[in-house]
Order: structure tokens, then C-alpha cells, then sequence
């Protein structure tokens, strides 16, 4: 997930960050070649996206308007806001959990300021500001994504003494950053790891290497992750009320259960599995 226990090592610069983890993205400089950066991964992202991404991605991408250069955050957040109540607040690089759970749950999303560097174009291990605001902040313009996320940091700050976090991190991976939806136009990506990543983007909708399982709590939250590969295994919900109706059931049984169980595998089927079909593409062929 998004988040970390410690700032040891990481790439952020964290010497002005308040309490909160928050920094004033103005402070980041971004220079000619930073914002030419931006554009070659806008428009290589752009042009998958009518192919992979869910109608609700395209949309709310399309309200960022930020194709020019790396996006300014305040201006981004009075469309934002007026659209589902969030605002985007800038971060150093990954922060601690509860802060992290805390921004969510007060309807604020970290981004991180930094920009990777250009030999880093098609991989990275830590999530910069093209991740962050490309993969996450179209989704927060639809209220439904965004209640789910509220409700995910809410549900984490409840549970975190039951040791839920491990539990919730694998939830929020395999939804907020790796999710499929079944839709009326087919097999499409929400999820910002995927939207995000030239490679992942077909992979996850037509490769016939990966499974694809119906999203079901327990299944999804006893799954391992990868976080070196393109993913073994992806979730797919019919419905983004699915996702915010999963934050209203009574999770501390499921918590207790699935912290005696061990982590299941995410590169087998399991019995009660719905298995979901690539969509029929170039790769699926």
C-alpha cells in the first residue's frame, strides 16, 4: 500500500514535513525537462486508455486537465472537491500508516512531489508524482470511489489494534491500485498500479497469464502480493458501489479468522473461486 513505517532510506526529501506528513508541493521545484518528462508519460498512458481503462477513470482523468505539464495540485482541487468532497495535499514520498489513514479517512490523498528521473520511464519502485496523480486522482472525481477510500481509512484506524493493517494493505492493493471492473463495456482497469504502467495496463486486461477472481473480502484479503512483477492475480468487482459496501460489514471476525490462517497463494485457484476471463484483445489471442 501507499504507505510505510519508517522514512529510513526513502526517496523524499522529509526535512520540511509537518506533523501530518504533508509538505507544500510549491517548495518542489520542477524544472523544463521535469514537465517534458511529464508529457512522454501522459500521452503513452493516454492512448490506453480508451482500450483498458474504465469509463470512470477516462472521465475523471479528462477533469484533471493535466496533460501540459506536472499539475499544480492546488488548482486541480476545486474541481475536485466540488465533484466528491476530496483534495489532494502533497507528501514527500511514502509516510507512516496512521497518517497515512488518517489523510484518507479526512478525505485528503497524499501525492508525492517528486518526479522519477527519465531512465526510470518504465519502472519504479517507489511511487511518484505520475503514479500518484495520474493512477489515483481520476477516481477520486467519482463520489462512489471516493466513499470506498474514506471508508478504508476509517475501517484501518478502527482495526489497526487487531493487527489489521497487513490484512487491509493486501485489500487496498488489490482494489485501489490493482482493481478490475467488469463493466458494460467489458473487462477494464481502475486500479492506479495498473492505469499507471505501460506494461500493465494490456497484461491485466487481456494476458491469459494472470488469474482473475471475483472480488470476494476474504479471498482478497488472504492473498499474497507481488510487488517486483506485474500481478499473478487480479480482482474484479461488477460495481464501484461494491467496493464502499465492503467497508460496512462487520470486518473484526474476518480480521480474527484470517490472522489465524495462512497467506494464500495468488498464483493458484482456491475452492469457492468465480474466475473471470481476459477480455479477448491482442494478447489474449
Amino acid at each position: 500500500m501507499y504507505s510505510a513505517n519508517t522514512s529510513s532510506g526513502l526517496r523524499g526529501d522529509y526535512t520540511k514535513a509537518r506533523a501530518d506528513f504533508t509538505v507544500e508541493q510549491r517548495d518542489h521545484v520542477y524544472g523544463e525537462a521535469d514537465h517534458a518528462l511529464w508529457r512522454r508519460l501522459y500521452a503513452r498512458q493516454a492512448q490506453l486508455l480508451q482500450d483498458y481503462a474504465c469509463r470512470e477513470f477516462r472521465e475523471g482523468l479528462a477533469r484533471t486537465d493535466a496533460a501540459d505539464g506536472v499539475p499544480e495540485l492546488d488548482a486541480v482541487n476545486a474541481r475536485l472537491a466540488a465533484a466528491s468532497g476530496w483534495r489532494l495535499v502533497a507528501v514527500p514520498g511514502f509516510i507512516p500508516d496512521e497518517p497515512f489513514f488518517r489523510l484518507l479517512a479526512a478525505r485528503q490523498f497524499p501525492v508525492t512531489v517528486w518526479l522519477r528521473k527519465p531512465e526510470e520511464f518504465d519502472y519504479l519502485v517507489e511511487p511518484d508524482i505520475f503514479h500518484d496523480f495520474f493512477g489515483h486522482v481520476p477516481m477520486l472525481f467519482d463520489r462512489r470511489f471516493g466513499d470506498y477510500v474514506q471508508r478504508y481509512g476509517e475501517q484501518a484506524l478502527r482495526l489497526a489494534h487487531l493487527g489489521a493493517v497487513p490484512l487491509l494493505a493486501r485489500l487496498y492493493w488489490y482494489t485501489v491500485e490493482f482493481g478490475l471492473i467488469e463493466s458494460d463495456e467489458g473487462l477494464r482497469a481502475y486500479g492506479a498500479g495498473i492505469l499507471s504502467s505501460g506494461g500493465e495496463t494490456p497484461h491485466a486486461v487481456e494476458s491469459p497469464a494472470p488469474l482473475r477472481v471475483r472480488l470476494e473480502a476474504a479471498r482478497c484479503m488472504g492473498t499474497a502480493y507481488r510487488i517486483d512483477s506485474f500481478q499473478k492475480t487480479y480482482f474484479v468487482i461488477r460495481r464501484l458501489d461494491e467496493l464502499a459496501e465492503l467497508m460496512t460489514r462487520d470486518l473484526p471476525p474476518l480480521i480474527a479468522a484470517l490472522r489465524e490462517q495462512q497467506a494464500l497463494s495468488p498464483e493458484r485457484l482456491y475452492a469457492g473461486d468465480e474466475p473471470v476471463p481476459p477480455r479477448r484483445g491482442r494478447l489474449a489471442a
